[in-house]
């Protein structure tokens, strides 16, 4: 009987939130209300409910369940894929890397779900799958600042990228190539001596 509360428990388990006003909005379907003292109420979150997940890796990427041996494939960077959140939660306990390196990305409807899970520390400074080409129109010290608080995947994603639009002469700024080239530790573009 303990095992079966502590599943109910874990299932409806949410971050606590700063409570400075009467209700905090986690999802449209799931509210957390919270009263004077900080706290909170909380409706179940369904388990079963499906997650839009997005590709955060510059390439494909493979996810396969522990548990049940589903297989997800995600073609191209900022792809989707439907999973359980419970699925979610089973590839946070067996495979990490996945949230660690932003392979696993989440849009502005879904981003509650990395505060339920618990891996908002690596999530910190990553970038939105919208917004991703958009740090390299900032100037070289903006650009910079911004690459240094990225996780290794997401550099490693932001070089990817960086060599793509180069080839395509949608970066020539050769300001923004050094510092790239600088932050990243990698060589964009070659060069003759």
């Amino acid at each position: 009987m303990a095992n079966k509360s502590n599943h109910r428990t874990n299932d409806a388990r949410i971050t606590r939130q700063q409570a400075s006003a009467e209700t905090a909005s986690v999802n449209p379907e799931n509210t957390v209300k919270t009263t004077a003292a900080t706290k909170p109420v909380v409706k179940e979150i369904d388990p079963t409910q499906y997650i839009t997940v997005l590709n955060g890796y510059q390439g494909k990427l493979t996810y396969k369940s522990r548990k049940t041996g589903e297989l997800f494939k995600w073609n191209e960077f900022g792809s989707e894929q439907e999973m359980e959140l419970r699925e979610l939660r089973n590839a946070k306990n067996t495979y990490k890397k996945y949230f660690e390196k932003n392979w696993f990305m989440f849009n502005d409807e879904f981003a509650w779900v990395i505060d339920y899970l618990g891996v908002g520390q690596f999530y910190k400074n990553a970038i939105s799958i919208d917004e991703f080409d958009n740090i390299f129109q900032k100037e070289p010290k903006d650009l910079k600042k911004t690459i240094e608080g990225l996780s290794d995947g997401q550099k490693k994603a932001v070089a990817f990228r960086a060599k793509t639009l180069i080839a395509d002469g949608e970066i020539d700024s050769n300001k923004v190539i050094r510092t790239l080239e600088e932050v990243l530790g990698v060589e964009l573009i070659e060069r003759y001596n």
